[in-house]
């Protein structure tokens, strides 16, 4: 917005007003009439230059992509080889064939979970090494909603059962099965030696 100036009668008004006013600051020198100021330049203000420095070099660059929680048959493919490393490439190209076998096929949770417990611990006590336990590969949910949830209760609950107190012991290693056993859908466990 620009200043205008003051016009002749603007000026006589004033006078007139000051002429009635009561002053605050009687000692202060009194002025004729009113002055426009003229309109203030803009300065400058100069830029700090900071030698080696730039404008956002220290800012992040391009965000990262949010990483989920890899799937378990992914995380049980990158856990380090625990039993015989030959034995192992066998097994995974299904060479070797399971000495027993339990199918988790339509359980539920609290009745899968002692099934497997008596399963494993039975096979170890037996003398078998290398058992399959089927989960299947679940079913697909009706509407995925916006958290993702992962495909089978009992294929993601077998590993993590697998892990724990009281089949720890027992377990040496658990992969996931070649696709002539059932692919994803089972896991071979490999037993340690009974004591």
């Amino acid at each position: 917005m620009t200043r205008r100036k003051l016009t002749e009668d603007e000026i006589e008004l004033w006078r007139k007003v000051t002429k009635q006013a009561e002053r605050l600051h009687p000692k202060l020198p009194q002025s004729v009439h009113p002055t426009t100021l003229p309109k203030p330049k803009p300065t400058k203000t100069p830029k700090m230059r900071l030698d080696g420095f730039e404008i956002g070099q220290t800012a992040p660059g391009k965000p990262t992509r949010h990483t989920l929680k890899p799937s378990v048959t992914d995380s049980l493919r990158a856990s380090p080889v625990q039993m015989d490393t030959k034995a192992f490439g066998r097994m995974k190209r299904g060479k070797l064939k399971p000495e027993g076998r339990l199918d988790l096929h339509g359980m539920r949770i609290d009745t899968a979970h002692p099934a497997l417990v008596r399963f494993v611990l039975t096979a170890q006590a037996q003398g078998k090494r290398l058992v399959l336990v089927i989960t299947g590969k679940g079913k697909d949910r009706d509407e995925p909603g916006p958290i993702p949830t992962p495909r089978g209760v009992l294929r993601n609950q077998v590993p993590h059962w697998l892990s724990i107190p009281p089949l720890v012991q027992a377990v040496l290693q658990v992969t996931p099965a070649h696709i002539s056993h059932g692919g994803d859908g089972a896991y071979y466990v490999y037993l340690r030696r009974g004591r």
